[in-house]
């Protein structure tokens, strides 16, 4: 910077600096400064706020999965593994953008109201549900494209010749179109039934 550049930059700073020194702007300088202070402690309380619901434990204490989903979880690579990298509740059900975090913690609020109504409280509620809870989350990641698998896996950082031949099949089904939760249904969770599988009730003997 010349001394030009200099001497114009400590002039602009001097001239800002008088406007603020100045009794009839005092008042609005106070309220410039208060409103950044409050925009940042707003803002930031939000924010804290919103990550808090991305916890595990406030997952577990808010949906109904304790006694359900999150069981099923802590038995699969997800949970424990040889790496010891582990996926949380939000890493797979939280966009990470922050305009899909927002719609997704709307539509996360009509899942803890049906908790409060009791739609699925008890095991076999839950159940009686799975169906149709888990066709919904396969839906959202296949519209995504398996958005938030990609929170953790990279296709191009994957290496082909350290996977068994079934796995490197991927590749191909990726140029097909396919997404991952098309293959990967069940990985972290139990499947549900399929309604067609469901076993007829025995009808009674008849008496002869």
């Amino acid at each position: 910077m010349s001394e030009t550049e200099a001497a114009g930059a400590r002039t602009r700073l001097s001239r800002v600096w008088a406007f603020f020194k100045r009794p009839s702007s005092m008042s609005w300088s106070v309220l410039v400064v208060a409103g950044v202070v409050a925009g940042v402690v707003l803002w930031g309380g939000f924010n804290w706020a919103l990550e808090l619901t991305n916890t595990e434990a406030f997952c577990v204490s808010c949906h109904e999965m304790r006694d359900n989903v999150y069981q099923e979880l802590q038995q699969t690579i997800h949970w424990k593994n040889r790496s010891g990298v582990r996926a949380t509740c939000s890493d797979c059900h939280v966009p990470k953008p922050w305009i899909y975090k927002i719609k997704r913690k709307i539509e996360a609020s009509n899942e803890v109201l049906h908790k409060l109504l009791g739609t699925i409280g008890t095991r076999e509620k839950f159940e009686a549900h799975r169906l149709e809870l888990a066709q919904h989350v396969w839906a959202t990641m296949k519209a995504t494209d398996s958005r938030e698998c990609r929170n953790c896996h990279s296709v191009e950082s994957m290496d082909p010749h350290k996977q068994t031949a079934a796995a490197q099949t991927m590749f191909e089904a990726i140029k097909n179109g396919a997404t991952c939760i098309d293959c990967h249904k069940g990985i972290a969770h139990q499947l549900p039934k399929d309604p067609d599988d469901v076993d007829e009730p025995a009808e009674p003997e008849k008496k002869s």
